[in-house]
């Protein structure tokens, strides 16, 4: 057999063993979700009395479907919540291989950060949503109609205004991530610094109802995401050069 058809024996082999593992990975991921799907199906009512405790109306249906809409709402968002540990630690366990023990230490720490800033993100957002976004939104009315609020459409708002802010907690560590492969590094996020605060301003404006202030408390706790993610970026990228001299020096 040449050396050719070794190679090509060698590559293929490789890519079975990488879908072979990428597979595996998938299946414990799903397999985590769907239990913590029907762990939340089971408690819905339990979480969905920790939500309705903070409305100060009561919540409607039009529709039968809306109780089975809240019950599959309620049990994905406890999946989502629950499962992103594992999706986190099956990615690091699908690159493991390619990486020196010194990166397998420090990017086993982005496991529980990840999850951490997804939770401070949900947190943040359902409190601005509930402290100052819909009693903003109630205030207009005044008197003006009748208010009658349904389950679905409630709730859609809600995950509208928490998920993002949940999605946008998480720059941080994806600067470190990218700064770590070399993609970004600080010199080029203090260069598109002014760009990226236009973007999160936008992003708040979405966010939030039309109110000057409100857009500001929203705001400003992004763009403290982002100087934070400069800061980080600067300490990953020192390390990185420090490991690069000492490797030329060796």
């Amino acid at each position: 057999m040449s050396d050719e058809q070794y190679n090509h024996n060698d590559i293929e082999m490789n890519v079975t063993d990488h879908l072979s593992e990428l597979r595996k990975r998938i299946i414990w991921t799903l397999a985590t979700f769907i239990l913590f799907f029907i762990l939340g199906f089971i408690y819905v009512r339990e979480i969905y009395s920790f939500f309705e405790r903070d409305i100060p109306f009561e919540l409607n249906m039009t529709s039968p479907g809306e109780i089975i809409w809240i019950f599959f709402s309620m049990a994905s968002l406890v999946a989502l919540i629950a499962t992103l540990p594992m999706l986190s630690l099956q990615l690091w366990l699908f690159v493991k291989p390619a990486l020196t023990p010194k990166e397998r230490k420090i990017s086993l720490a982005y496991i529980p950060a990840v999850f951490l800033l997804f939770i401070a993100g949900l947190s943040f957002g359902y409190t601005v949503f509930v402290q100052l976004i819909l009693p903003f939104l109630l205030s207009l009315n005044d008197g003006m109609f009748n208010e009658l609020f349904t389950v679905e459409r409630y709730f859609k708002f809600v995950f509208r205004v928490t998920i993002p802010f949940a999605l946008l907690f998480e720059i941080p560590i994806v600067v470190m991530f990218l700064t770590s492969l070399g993609l970004v590094n600080p010199e080029f996020l203090i260069k598109i610094r002014k760009y990226a605060y236009f973007v999160l301003v936008i992003i708040g404006t979405m966010i939030t109802p039309p109110d000057f202030v409100l857009q500001i408390v929203v705001a400003i706790p992004l763009i403290i995401l982002y100087e934070i993610s400069i800061i980080l970026s600067r300490v990953v990228y020192r390390k990185k050069l420090k490991a690069h001299q000492e490797f030329m020096e060796d």
